[in-house]
């Protein structure tokens, strides 16, 4: 394998996944590609830039069905089409959609292969991470599923335990339908409730199919969940689960909605917490899988405030040395994001001025509404590991 190298996977041409006037614009991956660029990200020892190929349709049906990719294919030629999830407000048609959408799982698949095969150590596709779209219908902004896709393409390769984690505000419940059933596959998710947000799905109960019990972990956490309870929620759950599944390859979904400027959701993270996340991730991955961490984008709408720098802090984790939290954005990059959006406000430095501090999870202590989380989490799925769902070593 290769001692550390890391995968980015990029072409200018992913921006074309653009709904037009819609909360996913695609200014925030352009933006967070320049920053990155600026900061020297980009250009550091052992990063291999790689300009994919969109993903054909045997790719694509692993997970969608034929006549779906038929209707996607279809949608943009006709101004009154509907059905499939699509010509909706959050699924808006576009020309080129199912070219764009392919796109994306092609560098998503790009970037797993590039760490399957061992011509890197970590590959990050910041473009990615549309965790919505089911099998046959279009969601959540999402039109094809590329995680989805470029896992079902590891486990046609050989691989035999691929594990999912999904930090982005919203339940990843198209990646946890498409492997509900599989064992090869541990889905986790830490997400706001569904009591409370879209998609409604992610309680803690459900914990996988037949034959795939326990495959499938879910952390509904309450609105207004801060850096600490958050970062307390996933290192009392996340560790212990992916310890106990030995995976060969970790995936990450990497949404940075969970930042609390965020318009379409209500936790409390900073972009410092967000680094946190990633760094834990870069950590287990190394424990676990000699390193092999492929990684995603996902949701985020404060386009100029947030996303550009908790993905800028992503593939600074994954190429390599951890950016100063007080790095300075670079003067060009805040005249481009001035000119691209010019009602935001735009940071000056790659912080908010916080310092996150992991407090180990403890039972047995007056819970808040994050322990009762945790605690639910841990009681539905632990000892489906062999795990003590009461004991904080586990």
């Amino acid at each position: 394998m290769a001692d550390r190298t890391t995968a980015v996977v990029w072409d200018s041409a992913l921006l074309a996944y653009d709904m037009g006037d819609h909360p996913l614009n695609p200014v925030r991956v352009e933006l967070t590609m320049a920053l990155a660029r600026e900061l020297g990200v980009l250009d550091r020892p052992g990063v291999q830039m790689i300009t994919p190929r969109p993903a054909d349709d045997v790719d694509l049906t692993r997970i969608h069905r034929a006549n779906y990719l038929d209707a996607v294919r279809h949608a943009p030629l006709d101004p009154f089409f509907q059905g499939w999830g699509l010509n909706t407000s959050d699924n808006p048609v576009f020309d080129g959609m199912h070219e764009a959408s392919a796109r994306i799982c092609g560098a998503t698949i790009a970037a797993a292969e590039a760490v399957w095969h061992g011509t890197a150590t970590r590959a990050v596709n910041v473009a990615g991470g549309l965790h919505h779209a089911m099998s046959a219908r279009a969601a959540g902004f999402c039109v094809y599923n590329d995680p989805a896709v470029a896992i079902a393409r590891l486990l046609d390769q050989g691989c035999r335990r691929v594990a999912y984690v999904d930090v982005d505000v919203h339940h990843g419940d198209g990646v946890q339908d498409a492997f509900y059933d599989d064992p090869r596959v541990l889905t986790i998710s830490l997400h706001e409730t569904p009591l409370a947000l879209f998609p409604g799905t992610g309680f803690a109960d459900e914990t996988g199919g037949p034959g795939a019990e326990g495959m499938s972990v879910n952390v509904p956490l309450p609105p207004g969940t801060n850096d600490a309870g958050w970062l307390r929620a996933f290192h009392a759950v996340v560790p212990s689960v992916l310890r106990a599944f030995a995976p060969e390859i970790i995936f990450s979904q990497c949404g940075a909605d969970t930042h609390r400027l965020d318009p379409l959701a209500d936790l409390n993270l900073s972009v410092d917490g967000q680094r946190a996340a990633y760094l834990a991730l870069r950590d287990l991955a190394d424990e676990l899988c000699g390193g092999r961490w492929v990684s995603t984008g996902g949701g985020g709408y404060a386009l100029v405030e947030v996303v550009p720098r908790a993905w800028t802090h992503l593939l600074a984790v994954a190429t390599g040395e951890p950016l100063d939290p007080a790095t300075r954005t670079p003067s060009g990059w805040r005249r481009l994001a001035a000119e691209r959006c010019p009602q935001r406000v735009v940071p000056e430095t790659m912080t908010d001025g916080t310092d996150p501090v992991v407090e180990p999870w403890q039972p047995g202590t007056t819970p808040d509404a994050v322990d009762r989380a945790i605690l639910a989490a841990r009681t539905a799925v632990f000892p489906l590991h062999g795990l003590d769902p009461q004991d904080p070593r586990d």
